[in-house]
């Protein structure tokens, strides 16, 4: 064969594999794709551009236990919000969570066309926002299992509890790949192989929405859409430089699969690629996400990352500008989090000047109200705690331990020092060791896991715990050498005591540091 040739079928070949997606064009269902074009004929222009607007509970209200102001009645009715995010500030119970959604819904039925907010939470592993909800180990642990129908499972019991709290969107699963270990948020993600975190990604999306508009099932968001973990620098939101062929045989695969799986959501990546800021790059959400893929669900932007397109990236004279650019990309929803008045103005005159077709706004509403319609909102806008009653149960448990059991690894075990030998003398030392807060992570009850030792301390075991409860209390001696300085700052630590830990190491038989 001459080299010609050779070529030739060399980029025939690769051409066909970066294709295969395309054939993955989502199912819709006629029924539901006439009710949504009926709706859609009847709405105004001002109720379209409502929809497209996504808020956070904060800004409706605050207090605990949590109250809604004004602010939420001003928003749903009159700026007519499609959706709200997130938590109060604290990890409310499934039955304030039904209580605070069904104000919600109880204010959009009455609204002249009666469309059900949509709510979602960050289920990163779990219900994790809902106090007494199963706790699952993150992506990172559920990954180290190797296990689909582990991972299926877990989505399945998020799911249940998810929905026993009256919220029917997660945003979730996480398909970053760990590819850059600069960057701080690798615990999130399946890992950096793209075939596992596809399989774990399919997985997770069939346990957590498959069939969706079941009772117990949730409307998946797949994030960070894409290559959000691979910026060149490692921080966090910064700009990534990745030519098209490494971002479509790595960080596109795993969106991919879980769109041939059925999700119906997808959130958009915080920062830039090679230079563009994703939230308006339109070869990316559209040629590629709606047209390539042929995804027929919505995307919802990351928190106010149109805002930040403006305001961090410099990109545009202003705000009303980024979200013109924003919406004509392919933003379906913006997550605000919080003026819904600018964004919702705004919009409404970029239409009205013709910089934003009417056409886009309906393409981004239909997208919208086909996955409320297909996740049953319409019929049952509130699911209630009363009809699930294995929340936070024993069968959930066994199914979060299980999960919890497979993904310890075991590296190494040297001149066998494990299992650690009875009536040893075990010194404990290390930040890690008495906090529930690192051994349960981020996106537990909070944002940063900020309240886990003040909830959960008591009812379940830090590591220092368990030690001595296994070896016990007077063979266990405990010196932190060194703790987190807490408060948002808990990637720094402090020097507490390291004279002492090594004086403890002097007389200790085992040294367990973590």
């Amino acid at each position: 064969m001459n080299q010609s040739l050779a070529r030739r079928l060399l980029l025939a070949c690769t051409a066909a594999a970066l294709a295969l997606p395309a054939l993955a064009q989502q199912t819709l269902n006629p029924a539901i794709e006439r009710r949504v074009e009926a709706l859609l004929r009847r709405m105004t222009l001002e109720e379209k551009v409502g929809q497209m607007a996504q808020v956070s509970i904060e800004s409706l209200g605050g207090g605990t236990p949590f109250r809604f102001s004004e602010k939420m009645r001003d928003a749903v009715v009159t700026y007519k919000i499609g959706s709200i995010l997130n938590t109060p500030g604290y990890p409310p119970t499934a039955a304030e969570w039904n209580r605070i959604v069904g104000e919600i819904q109880q204010t959009a039925q009455g609204t002249r066309l009666k469309i059900p907010v949509l709510y979602g939470l960050d289920d990163i592993h779990g219900a994790n926002y809902v106090l007494g909800a199963t706790l699952f180990p993150q992506q990172i642990g559920q990954a180290a299992t190797w296990n689909r129908a582990l991972v299926r499972r877990a989505g399945e019991v998020t799911a249940y509890e998810g929905r026993a709290a009256g919220v029917p969107w997660t945003f979730s699963p996480v398909l970053d790949l760990g590819v850059n270990p600069q960057w701080p948020r690798l615990w999130e993600g399946y890992g950096e192989d793209p075939f596992l975190t596809s399989e774990l990604g399919v997985a997770f999306t069939q346990g957590v929405q498959v069939p969706l508009g079941a009772k117990d099932k949730l409307i998946v968001s797949l994030k960070h859409y894409m290559a959000y973990s691979d910026p060149r620098s490692g921080h966090d939101r910064s700009d990534a430089w990745i030519p098209e062929h490494y971002l479509r045989e790595y960080h596109l695969p795993p969106f991919a699969a879980a769109i041939r799986a059925g999700a119906r959501n997808v959130m958009v990546n915080s920062a830039l690629i090679n230079g563009i800021p994703t939230h308006v790059n339109k070869h990316i959400l559209t040629d590629i996400l709606k047209k390539e893929l042929g995804f027929t669900g919505f995307v919802v932007s990351d928190w106010q990352d149109i805002e930040n397109v403006y305001r961090r990236d410099r990109m545009t004279a202003s705000l009303k500008e980024a979200i013109g650019l924003a919406i004509n990309a392919g933003i379906d929803m913006s997550m605000l989090p919080y003026d819904y008045k600018e964004f919702t103005t705004d919009l409404l005159a970029l239409v009205k000047e013709g910089t934003v077709p009417q056409a886009r706004i309906d393409d981004a509403v239909r997208r919208i109200l086909r996955v409320k319609m297909e996740a049953g909102l319409f019929e049952t806008p509130l699911t209630r705690l009363a009809d699930y009653p294995k929340f936070g149960g024993t069968e959930h448990a066994r199914a979060a331990y299980e999960t919890a059991a497979e993904s310890i690894t075991l590296l190494k075990n040297n001149n066998g020092t494990l299992p650690l030998r009875a009536g040893a003398r075990v010194l404990v030392t290390g930040p890690n060791a008495a906090s529930l807060r690192t051994l349960n992570g981020g996106w537990t009850y909070t944002w940063q896991g900020d309240q886990t030792d003040s909830i959960a301390g008591g009812q379940f075991r830090t590591i220092l715990d368990a030690l001595r409860a296994k070896l016990g209390e007077a063979q266990v001696h405990y010196v932190p050498g060194v703790s987190y300085l807490g408060q948002g700052k808990y990637a720094q630590d402090t020097t507490v005591d390291i004279r002492n830990v090594v004086r403890a190491a002097d007389s200790a038989d085992y040294i367990v540091l973590c």
